[in-house]
């Protein structure tokens, strides 16, 4: 037997997601009575290797909690308290985490990543500051927002783009490509991304800043180059000691952004 689901939306354009229109959610993100709450900014990151470096450079104190297996840990940068989490890899899985990040207090995210290189111009080791992105992954698609670009936070990004631009490190700004198919990015789809200038892949930004424009909540990213694709050829560069230094330059850049942001005045 087979199934039409053609005619089934994933929204309703126009109404309110409300308790009682057709796109209300039945499960939403909620605090549980067992649940602490997190520090207003949050850091967010997709692999261990960047949490635990964050970790060292914050000292946190206290236990490990976890949201849905994803680590949590307290400690503070520049006098402001952040909370750490980490490996939330995958678009369904980091909106997942940031959800429940949201409904436990915080008030800004920023996310540290990995990127893959698509122009020639960019190199393993370089910075990415995504502007704008562009998603081939299936999370975004279910967070209608009314015309609304699916780009990170004007006010946060900013904070990172002036940080970034007193720092001696090579960076550029501009559209990130973000997919749920690593092992799917192929010949086509490179070139043609390449030849509309998009400067890298990823599998999670897109959908957090969807969330984030849809819940109202202050997202924003930086990605390192950790390979190349730019040759239609992989060049793999995450053990490469340019991109551990640029790893580590981005991980305080987060940090003092996270510090240094004001939009809730806490």
């Amino acid at each position: 037997m087979s199934y039409k689901l053609e005619n089934i939306p994933l929204d309703c354009p126009g109404t309110p997601d409300t308790g009682t229109s057709a796109s209300a959610a039945i499960i939403n993100p909620t605090r549980e009575a067992w649940d602490e709450p997190v520090t207003a900014r949050v850091i967010l990151t997709f692999t261990l290797p960047d949490y635990r470096y964050l970790c060292r450079l914050v000292q946190p104190s206290g236990p490990v909690r976890y949201v849905y297996n994803c680590a949590l840990r307290e400690g503070s940068w520049g006098g402001r308290p952040i909370t750490l989490t980490a490996p939330a890899l995958g678009a369904p899985y980091a909106v997942m985490v940031l959800e429940k990040l949201m409904v436990l207090g915080a008030r800004m995210v920023l996310a540290l990543g990995w990127c893959g290189s698509l122009q020639s111009g960019l190199s393993i080791g370089d910075l990415v500051l995504p502007t704008t992105t562009v998603s081939t992954e299936g999370t975004s698609g279910h967070y209608p927002l009314d015309g609304q670009p699916p780009d990170p936070d004007p006010g946060l990004s900013g904070v990172l783009r002036r940080l970034l631009s007193t720092s001696d490190h090579r960076w550029q700004e501009g559209a990130v490509w973000s997919t749920d198919g690593f092992y799917r990015e192929t010949v086509q789809q490179v070139a043609a991304y390449q030849s509309q200038g998009v400067l890298g892949v990823d599998m999670e930004m897109a959908a957090l800043f969807t969330v984030g424009r849809f819940r109202q909540t202050p997202v924003a990213g930086l990605l390192v180059v950790s390979d190349e694709l730019s040759t239609l050829q992989w060049n793999p560069g995450y053990r490469s000691e340019p991109f551990r230094r640029a790893r580590d330059q981005a991980a305080r850049l987060v940090l003092a952004a996270a510090a240094e942001w004001e939009g809730g005045h806490v």
